[in-house]
């Protein structure tokens, strides 16, 4: 079965209770519980992992089998040269995905290192971005 990894970045564990006038209601079990039923109507597997460690996220991107990840990267999007060094080696396309829109919010969040190595960017749909995302997977792999 086709598989696609969805992996969250550091804090998104506490989505819901963190901060929801930027990041929304919807906890990460939620998004993770809606991106399974999608999958198994599409005929998918998804896999879900979240790490507040740098390393562990390098580690999964690079041992993955999946055929499209999708990668919110949480703050590390700013300035994880790691990360993205392992977007670009991997073999699977990368959807960056955000909760806010990182544009319209403090200047430092403006720049992602991820986005010139993924395939696209979602960002400012809340809980949505993940699905759109997972459409935006779906297309790929067809």
């Amino acid at each position: 079965m086709t598989k696609i990894l969805v992996i969250h970045g550091p804090n998104l564990n506490l989505i819901g209770d963190r901060e929801v006038d930027v990041y929304g209601a919807t906890t990460l079990a939620d998004i993770n519980t809606g991106l399974a039923k999608r999958a198994a109507a599409a005929g998918l597997e998804v896999e879900t992992f979240q790490s507040n460690h740098e390393g562990e996220i390098v580690d999964m991107i690079q041992r993955t089998d999946a055929a499209v990840i999708i990668l919110n990267p949480g703050a590390l999007t700013h300035y994880s040269i790691a990360i993205r060094d392992a977007v670009a080696a991997g073999k699977a396309p990368v959807i960056e995905v955000h909760l806010s829109n990182i544009y319209a919010r403090e200047d430092f969040r403006h720049t992602s290192v991820i986005a010139p190595v993924a395939v696209g960017q979602i960002a400012g749909f809340g809980s949505s971005s993940y699905y759109l995302a997972f459409g935006a997977a779906q297309d790929i792999l067809s």
